[in-house]
């Protein structure tokens, strides 16, 4: 017999943790549509998001490096993509919600602008005097608001734990859909989105060390004296493995970080929700504190790590300036369109009736690929981007 949704939501109250947040327990959607058949509200979720148009915009927008620089080096749509398979693995090892903690990983960096956080710094700087702009709160407005495919509503219609996720700041939370309470002090979200959240960092971590390496501007040798994470994932893997070819040794090693770092959140995690004694789901936001984290040791060894990266990698001049003259041209061509707002896309001119040229142009802008935003360069300056 086909597996319905009724099996599967049976399945999670036997296999799931006490405090996971079980699908058929969701504070539901704002619009109201019938139950899938064949998948849980967050499957449901996670395949809207995979064919939304923003998720395959992430394909060619900057990670670390502008996109096209190097066919290895990652993109804003492989980081989701290996984000969200940590998620997994760890809420799996925690007898979470996979598919929750999956969705709101695939879905953390929709609203990410084109040329990566130098990208969203200028046009943060550009919108200050209208409200800002944050990654974050744009990917709730892409999946609220700005993908449109569905003929009765506004949005992905997505369940209300997942916009709670892409929320990371509590005054930032969504109110339940019309109907749903919330009888708890919310500090924190679902212990799924804690995990989406640090699987973030976990990623980048030990991918852009991977790509630091891949380009040339990060050097082992100088690793291995000043990084006590690389060092011991290598003195581990050389242990292991004895000598070996350049590239298994750095992959290895990628790999050790992962583990250990994954490895150390999960045995963390679980002492601390022993020790907060949560019960059910709710028990868990109304926590103080996340419960979700590294142990002591690890968090002084990634601080280490995240200043050696911001020092080689992100400030490198083979990084920061390519992002830099991408983020100049982004900010001529937003001060162009609002200058020249009759040459803006229809779809930009009426979201200006209802918010404003600022905010209307910023969405259109924020939206754009890498390459999309080049070219709108090209064809308004008729200046030949140099990388």
């Amino acid at each position: 017999m086909p597996v319905t949704r009724i099996e599967l939501e049976s399945r999670e109250r036997q296999i799931l943790a006490p405090y996971a947040q079980l699908s058929s327990e969701t504070r539901g959607r704002i619009h109201d549509e019938p139950p899938p058949e064949w998948r849980t509200a967050f499957q449901r979720d996670r395949d809207r998001v995979i064919h939304s148009r923003a998720f395959r915009r992430l394909e060619y927008k900057t990670q670390v490096f502008l996109n096209g620089t190097g066919d290895h080096l990652r993109t804003r749509l492989t980081h989701t993509i290996e984000v969200a398979a940590i998620s997994r693995n760890m809420a799996r090892a925690l007898r979470l919600n996979e598919d929750l903690a999956e969705t709101i990983a695939l879905a953390h960096d929709l609203g990410h602008s084109p040329f990566g956080h130098t990208g969203e710094e200028t046009l943060d700087r550009l919108m200050r005097k209208h409200g800002g702009f944050n990654h974050n709160r744009q990917s709730l407005r892409v999946i609220e608001e700005l993908e449109q495919k569905y003929p009765r509503f506004l949005g992905l219609n997505l369940s209300w734990e997942v916009r709670e996720g892409l929320s990371k700041h509590q005054s930032t939370f969504p109110a339940p859909p019309a109907g749903k309470t919330i009888d708890f002090e919310h500090r924190q979200p679902s212990i799924e989105a804690q995990i989406a959240n640090l699987a973030d960092e976990v990623t980048y971590y030990s991918h852009d060390l991977d790509d630091g390496l891949e380009s040339g501007l990060l050097d082992e040798k100088r690793l291995l004296r000043e990084v006590e994470v690389w060092s011991s994932a290598a003195k581990k893997v050389r242990k292991d493995f004895g000598k070996l070819p350049d590239e298994s040794r750095r992959y290895y090693t990628i790999r050790e970080i992962i583990d250990q770092q994954v490895s150390d959140v999960v045995n963390t995690t679980e002492d601390a929700i022993r020790a907060a004694r949560v019960d059910s789901a709710d028990a868990v936001r109304a926590c103080a504190k996340p419960l979700v984290r590294y142990s002591p040791q690890r968090k002084r060894a990634n601080l280490e790590l995240r200043k050696f990266l911001y020092k080689n990698l992100y400030y490198n001049p083979g990084v920061a300036g390519p992002n830099n003259r991408a983020a100049k041209m982004l900010g001529e061509v937003f001060n162009y369109l609002l200058a020249h707002p009759d040459e803006t896309p229809t779809a930009v001119q009426r979201r200006a009736q209802i918010e404003g040229w600022e905010r209307a142009v910023c969405d259109h802008i924020a939206g754009m690929t890498d390459r999309y935003c080049i070219h709108e360069h090209q064809r308004l300056f008729g200046l030949e981007f140099i990388s």
